[in-house]
């Protein structure tokens, strides 16, 4: 009995299992005698009281918890402090007491890392974050498309976009599929020397990328003497690559390695097809003589580039010397690649800023409680205000009579001599936007409401603390600052005005540290940005929470490219110091202030139709953008928020038969690029479709193929130019005749193919039914009808539109205008086009009755 009460009892002998794993940790204490000294414990209970216990009998408080990870391995082992601490030494960190190393968390992390995976990593590979489920899914379409085609031809160099916006990760993604292609040699081309940065820091901190070496003219070294035995990345720009040596033409000698090298991949990187040409001079249009030069050349080169590229869409190696397996497009606004066809739907990932949205709100619901890595890019909001009547009479005009910001803000003078033209209006408008104006105040009374006005209302007043103003040129940013300097604008007073225009801003990214001293950590400080193209591409201000749109911008790319500016995240890790864990989001959401409503809603019908060319009609396209992108509309009385049909009904407001027609008229609606006469050359069918156009023989016989033949011997001609330095005289009149015919034969397809479908509002207007989009015209079920308007069957205009010969987003928007106009002028005379149309309510959506 004795030996009996002896025995451990039955909770002794099954003992609870620790509910806590071994952490390791890693804080600093903020004072001279511990700068540079990382503190580096273990402990298996919760870190922050084991910490706080540690330095309590010495009373200090004013330490910070730099790292708390798991100490275990994935095989269940656990790595000690003593382990970390001699990886540091070995690493050549130096201990400087007992458990105090002077080291950097950088160094910590990678050591950790080395540990985990039982290898030594270079640099400070520390990362190891797996990839998100979008960026895994991009990788894998796109080495399965790259696959398939080399399953039909080894010898094949496919090619695949990524329509990716900013903060989709795309370095790192890119990184992720060369590692899984098992790519050995990697060539990163850019427009945009600037984001270096980002492709560099990527490779160098992640640990799946441990062992590859990263070259560019800017880390200088021999790219010739690497280790072959390891991945390499280059990064370069068009500019360079494409450059010649004066007087010779060659290629330049420290780039002819490059071509030499048989490469695994090539990136093209902020590739816009066509966006820097029709875009570029809406960014820097206004800056001073000797930058708007040194933007025109280099806006000549992109051009060139782009131009290049989309002639010769899928024979890169005709215009660019190089030897690749693969190209891989990357670009957030592609439209063009979109609209023309370059890229079919297979070769195509898309992740746009409703993907993102979307995605932010789907882990919400399916993981409540858990970190959402989506969670701190924020929701934008576009808030539109109808200027008064006397502010639009001093600048209203153009197509369709709006407000011309652009005329408005018109300036003169640089630096403390700027002014504005029509100053006074533009102190009403200041006055306007902080709630000051008297007879505005009365009227909203009388309406029952007061409108959110930027600068007045305290709901967005915290919004506005850091904000960007995107102003028509050089002179207007100089003549805001010198206004809102002025004694009288003491409102203004509070905010530090940082001109980010003109030579004396410095060239790109130049003028960005001026603004990120003003804004510093961004708590104490009020800054306003006055820009007129700087830093609204491949820039990131954490503070700038909104932004004013004050001049006119025509491609919905350059608006959104500046706007997106604003939606960068602002968060703070660790903000207690006791939980490297705990993120603190600043700025959930982020605003779009703009003052010419139609125009500013036309932008963003475009943007959303041209980033979903597959969506059921315009009206879906827009209603999935706004579902992420709320509008509210200010009046003039009231503010409220609009639907996909109200942004449209606006965006299209003063929209008539003349401008309709002008739609169907226009260039915009055809291709006749060489990529896409070729489409119909190889194909038979194809060819006899376009011959059956009205008209078509008269062109001539062989008319495309003497286009895509003039065009090559242009090509051939001016390569020999530059490589021979000049012409001969008789290649100079062959080169002059080959282009003259090329323009004019060109001309000519197009003219013939805009005629053919003027023909197509025609069918519209006689078939009974109502046309969403393009596709509705194809596939209803009228097809004597349409051959006998348009001369060509169903099945002949399908086989064109899906050869791109047509373009289908440009289509759908004049399709869904024509609609929209017809529907709402049958409705004002009485008469209903379409039995049941009434009742469906579709009249209201139409033109908006109450």
């Amino acid at each position: 009995m004795k030996m009996l009460m002896n025995r451990p009892t039955i909770d002794v002998l099954l003992p609870p299992k620790p509910a806590t794993c071994p952490r390791l940790y890693a804080y600093s204490i903020a004072d001279d005698a511990h700068a540079g000294l990382l503190k580096i414990g273990q402990t298996t209970r919760d870190v922050r009281q084991r910490v706080a216990e540690q330095l309590r009998t010495a009373a200090i408080t004013n330490f910070r918890i730099e790292m708390d990870e798991p100490a275990e391995r994935a095989d269940g082992s656990v790595i000690t402090d003593h382990e970390l601490r001699a990886a540091l030494e070995r690493r050549g960190c130096e201990r400087a007491q007992l458990e105090w190393m002077r080291c950097t968390l950088a160094d910590v992390q990678t050591a950790l890392a080395e540990l985990r995976s039982r290898r030594p990593l270079s640099g400070t590979h520390h990362q190891s974050f797996p990839m998100r489920d979008e960026q895994a899914q991009a990788v894998r379409k796109t080495l399965h498309y790259y696959q398939s085609i080399w399953a039909e031809d080894p010898a094949a160099v496919p090619r695949f976009l990524w329509n990716a916006k900013m903060r989709f990760g795309k370095t790192f993604t890119a990184y992720q599929l060369a590692r899984q292609m098992q790519a050995r040699r990697v060539l990163v081309l850019t427009f945009k020397p600037a984001v270096e940065d980002a492709w560099q820091t990527d490779l160098e901190s992640h640990q799946d990328f441990d062992g590859w070496q990263y070259l560019s003219r800017a880390t200088g070294g021999d790219p010739t003497q690497v280790d072959r035995t390891r991945p390499v990345v280059y990064f370069g720009s068009f500019q360079d690559l494409l450059g010649r040596e004066a007087g010779t033409g060659n290629i330049k000698a420290r780039n002819e390695w490059l071509h030499a090298v048989n490469w695994d991949l090539v990136v093209f990187d902020e590739y816009h097809f066509g966006a820097w040409r029709d875009s570029a001079k809406e960014l820097f249009e206004g800056e001073d003589e000797a930058e708007a030069r040194a933007s025109r050349k280099g806006e000549e080169a992109l051009a060139s580039v782009n131009e290049s590229l989309h002639e010769l869409a899928g024979r890169e190696a005709d215009f660019l010397p190089i030897t690749t397996r693969a190209y891989l497009y990357l670009s957030g606004t592609p439209f063009r690649a979109l609209a023309t066809g370059e890229f079919i739907e297979e070769q195509i990932y898309n992740w746009t800023y409703t993907d993102e949205q979307r995605a932010k709100a789907a882990y919400a619901a399916r993981y409540p409680g858990q970190r959402n890595p989506y969670a701190a890019l924020p929701e934008m909001r576009l808030l539109t205000y109808q200027m008064p009547d006397e502010l639009l009479a001093v600048a209203s005009g153009g197509e369709f009579d709006e407000f011309d910001l652009n005329a408005f803000f018109e300036a003169t003078g640089t630096g403390k001599d700027a002014q504005f033209k029509h100053k006074d209006d533009v102190q009403k408008w200041l006055d306007i936007i902080r709630g000051g104006r008297t007879a505005q105040s009365v009227q909203a009374l009388r309406a029952g409401t007061r409108p959110p006005l930027p600068y007045s209302d305290v709901r967005l007043l915290p919004w506005l603390q850091h904000s960007f103003w995107f102003l028509p040129n050089v002179a207007a940013c100089h003549a805001m600052a010198n206004l809102l300097a002025e004694r009288h604008n003491t409102f203004w007073h509070a905010y530090e005005v940082v001109v980010a225009a003109g030579a004396g801003a410095g060239i790109g990214l130049q003028a960005l540290p001026p603004v990120r001293r003003a804004i510093g950590s961004g708590f104490q400080s009020q800054t306003i940005t006055l820009s007129c193209g700087k830093l609204t591409t491949g820039v990131t201000v954490a503070q700038w929470s909104s932004i004013l749109m004050l001049r006119n911008l025509k491609s919905p790319e350059t608006y959104f490219q500046a706007a997106f500016r604003v939606q960068s995240p602002w968060v703070i890790r660790n903000p207690n110091g006791d939980n490297p864990h705990e993120e603190e989001i600043l700025k959930p959401v982020c605003f779009v202030f703009d003052f010419a409503p139609t125009r500013a809603l036309r932008q963003l019908s475009e943007y959303a139709i041209g980033l979903a060319p597959g969506a059921a009609n315009p009206e879906d396209a827009v209603r999935d953008l706004v579902a992420f992108l709320p509008v509210l509309a200010y009046d003039g009385a009231n503010m409220a928020q609009i639907d996909a049909g109200g942004i449209l009904d606006i965006a299209m407001a003063g929209t008539s038969a003349t401008l309709l027609a002008r739609k169907w008229e226009s260039a915009l609606l055809v291709n006749v690029d060489n990529g896409t006469l070729q489409r119909v050359l190889d194909n038979p069918e194809a060819m006899a479709a376009v011959e059956r156009i009205e008209g078509w023989r008269n062109l001539g016989d062989n008319i495309i193929e003497t286009v895509i033949n003039q065009s090559d011997k242009i090509k051939g001609l001016k390569k020999k130019a530059k490589e021979q330095g000049e012409l001969s005289g008789s290649d100079k009149r062959e080169l002059t005749e080959a282009e003259r015919e090329f323009k004019s034969k060109r001309k000519q397809i197009q003219e013939k193919l805009i005629k053919f479908a003027t023909r197509i509002p025609a069918f519209m207007y006689l078939t009974d039914f109502r046309e969403n989009k393009l596709q509705d015209v194809i596939t209803r079920l009228e097809p004597d009808l349409f051959l006998a308007v348009t001369g060509l069957t169903v099945k002949d205009f399908d086989l064109l539109v899906q050869l791109r010969v047509f373009n289908t987003e440009q289509m759908n928007q004049a399709v869904f205008a024509f609609r929209r106009y017809e529907d709402a002028s049958l409705y004002y005379t009485g008469i209903e086009s379409h039995a049941g149309l009434r009742q469906l309510g579709l009249y209201d959506t139409v033109v908006g009755v109450e």
